[in-house]
């Protein structure tokens, strides 16, 4: 089904058919992932995240490669350098979108190299270095989006709003908690230009995740998600702490809730993790989730479910139009 009626300054911006974008996850939005969802009609970002060499060496081709759309490359602002950039610039992304962290180091390069400057702002502050630095498109997110996010944002319904109007004329993507299209016609409605999904791109046949992270989501409940550090600090991950990460349940979670410092000092502790996952006690990684993971129940292509949600959005509009 072709989906005119869904045009908006996103889409003409960046050439792509449907108002919807992939969360540029870090390591599962892969580049058959990312290529699936161009192909599909969305915007693929492909989640480069701290922009380690040989993954993007590997996934690169497949995104460049896997389609002849629009796609773009995601990175996690805080823990990159200018070469990852460049090297992801050198194979003629659409976009490169910046998240977490001071964008300002990368935004001119971004930008000489003609791609589109995403950046998400998780608060008002943010917004408004956003727009000064020029930014393409602006990526709001909520609360309660999976992964990792601001400790002290905000929830997306409220959020987004205030930030199309602070924004304008720049086009705002919204994101948090939004895993179908009942969900995309939520952010058109609130001025948004569009939406940016992970949660639910996590569990396609694409995603770069073990197979018991994508059945862990399917049988996921939002009301078992919570925001923690407690995992990334058993990781011994370097996320800084004004991040906390949106999971599913975990016993580690269960064990050091409230009691971070302690386990931060506790390198015994941090060791009992690694070797629980080398034994398969636990998971691969935490199960980054978001609030709508309910309605997250089948494992489609990521090119079908990207027309399913355009098709599923036009609907829950025309049937709000005729209330």
């Amino acid at each position: 089904m072709t989906v005119m009626a869904l045009s908006t300054a996103f889409t003409e911006l960046s050439g792509v058919q449907h108002p919807i974008a992939l969360a540029p996850m870090g390591g599962s939005a892969g580049g058959a992932l990312a290529a699936a969802v161009s192909n599909g009609g969305g915007l693929g970002l492909l989640g480069a995240g701290s922009g380690d060499r040989d993954w993007l060496a590997r996934e690169l081709p497949i995104v460049a490669e896997g389609t002849g759309k629009p796609w773009g490359v995601g990175f996690q602002t805080w823990a990159i350098d200018v070469g990852a950039v460049e090297r992801a610039l050198e194979y003629d992304p659409r976009a490169v979108m910046l998240s977490f962290g001071d964008p300002s180091p990368f935004t001119e390069r971004i930008r000489a190299a003609g791609a589109l400057l995403i950046i998400q702002v998780t608060d008002l502050e943010e917004a408004r270095q956003a727009v000064d630095l020029g930014a393409d498109v602006i990526v709001a997110q909520g609360t309660e989006g999976g992964g990792h996010g601001a400790r002290r944002g905000r929830s997306t319904l409220p959020f987004v709003p205030v930030v199309v109007d602070l924004a304008a004329p720049v086009p705002v993507l919204a994101a948090g908690g939004i895993a179908d299209g009942r969900g995309v016609a939520a952010a058109l409605a609130l001025g948004a230009a569009g939406a940016l999904l992970g949660t639910r791109f996590q569990a396609t046949a694409e995603a770069l995740v073990d197979p018991s992270i994508a059945k862990a989501i399917i049988e996921g409940r939002g009301e078992d998600t919570e925001r923690n550090r407690v995992l990334d600090i058993a990781r011994s991950s370097r996320w800084p702490s004004k991040y906390t990460a949106r999971t599913l349940g975990h016993p580690y979670l269960d064990r050091w809730r409230g009691r971070e410092a302690e386990l931060a000092a506790d390198p015994q502790a941090k060791q009992a993790y690694q070797d629980d996952v080398a034994r398969g006690d636990l998971l691969p990684l935490p199960v980054w989730a978001g609030e709508a993971v309910d309605l997250i129940t089948d494992l489609p292509s990521a090119a079908d479910l990207v027309s399913a949600l355009a098709a599923q959005a036009e609907d829950a509009l025309s049937r709000a139009g005729r209330h």
